[in-house]
């Protein structure tokens, strides 16, 4: 319940210092650990994933029957509640917190919030390596493995593990500097509608539900109304929210609901104006998250070991002729069709021999064959059967896919009759073209397979903060 104020002064453990030995401070931070022996009791305090500090009480002789009820008190704090705590800062005697300078002397413990005795599983637990726990089974101590689903379930407390915590703040970090690349490219942040009208990109793996007695369903991106804000010339946009896809594939890359980090932007010349673009957007991200967040960066890397992403000072591109000649000669894949879509084995072999010849884990696949992509998709001027379209690839996986956009309402009808797709739930779409459009394209990426594949996870789950997938729709 609420109180009164109290005008305390909490401190962050982070700026405690030897310069601050002998000052009384208040702190309030989750207890990590506590060991309670004889007259003394010992707490390791942690504020969010970077910070814990010692923190400790003894017996006092001028008043044996108060610091013994206060060691009985403290020595039944349980993991995890939240506490504040009042102390005199005094030179650290152990160093095995990141508060390596000074600890805590402490006065005066109030419980905040108190944790249940027994959690679902100890942090301590869900942090180690992977390869640390697989390696201790052969033990006579074997570590306890914290399997997916049980983390999942109690989530919040999933994220309270170091590592895992940093994820979230590496997603938010993605999120801030493909926002900062955009504006500083001349784009506008849009907000376009998740409730779409009868059935959003001709209706596979949609989520459909009713809208006051018409059918609707929950959008499969902002594709259309990108290109509808484009055609309201607001000349570049971009938006990131919710994308959702009834598809029922339990796999360790695919989420049923994500985020989309879209963009879409008028062309002047040619749609390689929009691939110059992502690649230093990209680019961006990917120095941006090394140079600013170093510090969630060792923690992650810690506990889920990866290299930083490789990539190229210019955009790498790969047309889709030689990357099935590259298939077929390098990587020993004879069977892969001419103008079928790739599989998920031979991308990733793509991305091996991509990076055996250019040294980049990422990279732009140009010119998909017109029949594997979106209707309204502008088809190659010299060839049909390929199209103006792209993909960009991390790691040999998929996290981006776009395109120059058919603009001619005439070539949209047929196209979209000739894709066997009802013309009547995107007449308004089409409609958007007749009052003229400029040639324009854009591109869609997903937030959480970006992240999932430039940490290195195995699971894209990892990477999100409550993830849908077919077998999970809570917490």
């Amino acid at each position: 319940m609420s109180q009164s104020e109290l005008h305390r002064d909490f401190h962050d453990l982070g700026k405690l210092s030897a310069a601050d030995a002998g000052k009384v401070v208040w702190v309030r931070a989750r207890i990590a650990n506590v060991r309670a022996k004889g007259n003394s009791c010992f707490l390791v305090l942690r504020q969010g994933p970077f910070e814990t500090v010692q923190a400790c009480y003894f017996k006092d002789k001028s008043a044996p029957e108060r610091s013994k009820a206060m060691l009985k008190f403290m020595g039944g704090l349980t993991c995890e509640s939240v506490v504040d705590v009042q102390g005199t800062l005094q030179a650290a005697q152990v160093k095995s917190c990141s508060v390596t300078d000074v600890e805590l002397s402490i006065q005066r413990v109030y419980v905040v919030s108190s944790a249940e005795a027994i959690l679902p599983f100890q942090l301590e637990d869900a942090g180690r390596p992977e390869v640390e726990v697989e390696a201790s089974q052969s033990t006579d101590r074997p570590f306890p493995r914290i399997g997916q689903e049980l983390r999942l379930d109690n989530r919040w407390l999933d994220l309270r593990v170091p590592a895992n915590n940093c994820i979230m703040r590496i997603q938010s970090g993605v999120c801030q500097l493909f926002r900062e690349s955009l504006y500083a490219e001349g784009f506008v942040e849009i907000h376009t509608p998740k409730l779409i009208g009868g059935e959003s990109e001709g209706g596979a793996g949609v989520f459909k539900t009713d809208y006051f007695g018409r059918p609707a369903c929950l959008a499969q991106s902002p594709q259309l109304y990108k290109q509808m804000a484009v055609s309201a010339d607001l000349g570049r946009v971009f938006e990131i929210g919710p994308v959702f896809r009834a598809e029922n594939s339990n796999t360790r890359r695919h989420l049923c609901e994500f985020t989309g980090l879209d963009l879409e932007m008028t062309l002047d010349e040619h749609y390689n104006e929009v691939l110059a673009i992502a690649h230093r957007m990209f680019k961006h991200i990917f120095e941006g998250l090394e140079t600013r967040f170093a510090k969630e960066l060792a923690i992650i890397r810690e506990q889920y070991a990866s290299d930083p992403v490789a990539f190229t000072d210019g955009p790498c591109i790969v047309h889709w002729p030689e990357a099935i000649r590259m298939l077929r000669e390098e990587g020993g894949m004879p069977e892969v069709g001419e103008l079928e879509d790739l599989t998920g084995a031979q991308e990733l072999r793509l991305g091996e021999l991509v990076k055996k010849r250019h040294g980049a884990d990422f990279f732009i696949l140009d010119k998909y064959p017109s029949a594997v992509r979106p209707f309204y998709t502008m088809p190659c001027p010299s060839d049909a059967a390929y199209s103006n379209s792209y993909d960009m690839f991390l790691r040999g996986q998929e996290i981006c896919s776009g395109a120059q956009r058919i603009h001619d309402p005439d070539l949209l009808t047929r196209t979209i009759a000739a894709k066997g797709l009802p013309m009547e739930p995107l007449e308004s779409y089409v409609n958007a073209f007749r009052h003229g459009v400029p040639p324009h394209g854009g591109a869609g990426i997903g937030l959480e397979r970006v992240v999932f594949l430039y940490l290195g996870l195995d699971n894209v789950r990892k990477a999100s903060m409550f993830p849908r997938d077919p077998n999970r729709c809570e917490p």
